[in-house]
């Protein structure tokens, strides 16, 4: 297995890059759960965020759910349409808007988080990890391998997933885990478009159990994510890729859950 993962090494480590001190960069505020989102030179906070995004988005949809980036462009053209008094005013109005009457109002609280997350740490953009990272950091953990049903009754088996997780994650370089995850979700959560035989050979080889991916995999799928929060992913601006923080839930216990990597 370490001659495979060596060879995988050689494929993804890139190359060295300043020291990025996650700490040092972290945006948010002292006392504060959050980080706000910065556009057109305003911080907006949460719902002043996702008030913004309802101002577009409410009328338009957002079928299929958008990227990262293609939201924080909708935010960026409703903040030069509403101005600083606009989202003040936007804000107020959808702070008291309940979710159950208008579901656009969760979709755009969603997204807000999204945002919020993506902007967690100055001079970089992060994402929650994804289902295949995770999958493959339980792979490379200790954790035993269980039938559904019995993992299911062990008691304080959320904690054991979170240490397992965090074993697995630092077992490997950030760009392996990457890379592997994105195989993994290719092999057990769907098709992928960009499969490269080399690579997907040194996947297996890597990770050859197809009964452990399998359970670390639908392990994860099966968790709620309000259960089983997920670190993030972090990429400075100088190159890279870090593990970042576990960030708090969001809105109504929410956090973020994705198949493949979102950025």
């Amino acid at each position: 297995m370490s001659t495979a993962l060596d060879a995988l090494y050689g494929q993804v480590t890139p190359p060295a890059a300043p020291v990025f001190c996650l700490a040092e960069h972290d945006r948010r505020r002292g006392g504060e759960d959050f980080p706000t989102v910065p556009v057109g030179g305003l911080e907006l906070d949460m719902n002043e965020t996702a008030a913004a995004l309802f101002e577009l988005l409410a009328d338009e949809g957002a079928h299929p759910v958008p990227s990262t980036d293609a939201l924080y462009a909708t935010l960026k053209t409703a903040v030069a349409a509403l101005g600083p008094a606009g989202i003040a005013e936007a804000s107020g109005v959808f702070a008291g808007l309940p979710e159950d009457e208008f579901p656009e109002v969760a979709a755009c609280r969603r997204f807000a988080y999204r945002l919020v997350v993506s902007f967690w740490y100055e001079g970089a953009r992060s994402r929650s990890m994804s289902l295949g990272e995770a999958g493959v950091a339980l792979y490379l953990s200790s954790l035993h391998r269980y039938r559904q049903a019995e993992f299911h009754q062990l008691p304080r088996r959320s904690l054991m997933v979170s240490r397992a997780l965090h074993e697995g994650m630092t077992a490997v370089p950030t760009e392996t885990l990457i890379r592997l995850g994105a195989f993994m979700a290719a092999e057990l959560g769907g098709p992928a478009t960009d499969r490269q035989r080399d690579a997907e050979w040194l996947y297996k080889q890597a990770l050859p159990d197809y009964h452990r991916r399998r359970f670390c995999f639908d392990l994860l799928r099966a968790v709620s994510p309000k259960a089983q929060p997920l670190p993030l992913i972090v990429r400075p601006d100088t190159g890279g890729h870090l593990i970042g923080l576990t960030p708090p839930a969001g809105p109504d216990g929410m956090r973020l859950r994705s198949m493949r990597a979102e950025w």
